[in-house]
């Protein structure tokens, strides 16, 4: 089984690897049910899913009624003021058929204008709280995608104590000196505020750059195993760190199979032999 970690400050014993649920936004119900059996069976117990995946709330709804309390359920809004991200987070509970979640995330809160938005009067920031108050959220969390993710994060804790934050990390990104700075910046505070650390693009190889896609992913990831094994091990090897597993449900079982099988971190040298064999590029530049 795939090992666990208190996630932050929440009191729950999260797996390691979480499950992006946005692998389930165009698939039928056949594939999003096999996609749970292989979460059972590798003991996965959170589900990581958005208001703006797809039909994926829809499809986790059986999953939450036939396998009560096993799954810690978080959902994100991408709505940035008050009214309208709280119709979205009574749409979700709908569409997932819940009377609550676990966590509410502010979904890709990067932008400066939108930030400030969301987190001022009369924003998202105050629907998530409101919806904490009334029992129907748990937790608030906050994520991102690009280069200024990480400092925006700490921008966003510094102006409220959110529970999890969610940003791009792998070995080829971290390359980038500015934006392992800002990430290391972010992880700090959050270990010194026990805030949940989720990343996301453990197995980002490149952008498609005009290739034709052969994965539902909107970058080219990495596909055979033990270069899967490699990329998952080198995130699991940050032992505050969660990995949300790739949007591909045809990767899945070989994502969670090299976590099962995690033991070390693999050195530098042995990235950089990935990274040239593979002819791996940052997606954010």
């Amino acid at each position: 089984m795939i090992g666990r970690a208190p996630f932050g400050a929440t009191g729950h014993d999260s797996t390691r690897v979480i499950f992006g649920a946005a692998a389930l936004g165009r698939v039928g119900k056949g594939e999003a049910d096999a996609a749970l059996d292989v979460l059972l069976e590798h003991g996965v117990n959170h589900i990581d899913v958005a208001a703006s995946y797809g039909d994926a709330e829809l499809r986790i709804a059986p999953w939450l009624r036939r396998h009560p309390d096993t799954f810690f359920l978080a959902t994100k809004t991408g709505e940035r003021g008050y009214r309208q991200a709280r119709d979205s987070i009574h749409r979700s509970l709908d569409r997932l058929g819940v009377d609550r979640v676990d966590s509410i995330q502010l979904h890709n809160l990067v932008d400066v204008i939108e930030w400030e938005t969301a987190l001022g009067a009369g924003g998202a920031l105050e629907a998530a709280i409101e919806a904490r108050e009334e029992g129907l959220v748990r937790f608030i969390g906050v994520t991102g995608h690009g280069l200024s993710v990480p400092e925006m994060h700490r921008r966003s804790l510094e102006r409220f104590a959110f529970d999890s934050v969610l940003a791009p990390f792998n070995w080829v990104q971290m390359q980038d000196e500015r934006y392992a700075d800002r990430f290391e910046a972010l992880a700090e505070v959050c270990a010194e505020r026990n805030v949940a650390l989720q990343t996301i693009k453990s197995l980002a190889r490149r952008r498609w750059d005009g290739r034709a896609a052969t994965a539902a992913t909107w970058y080219e990831p990495l596909r055979e195993q033990a270069d899967i094994d490699r990329a998952v091990s080198w995130v699991l090897g940050r032992p505050e760190a969660f990995l949300l597993t790739t949007g591909d449900v045809e990767i899945l079982p070989r994502l969670l199979d090299a976590a099962e099988r995690f033991e070390r971190r693999p050195s530098d040298e042995e990235m950089a032999e990935l990274a040239a064999r593979q002819e791996a590029t940052p997606l954010f530049v």
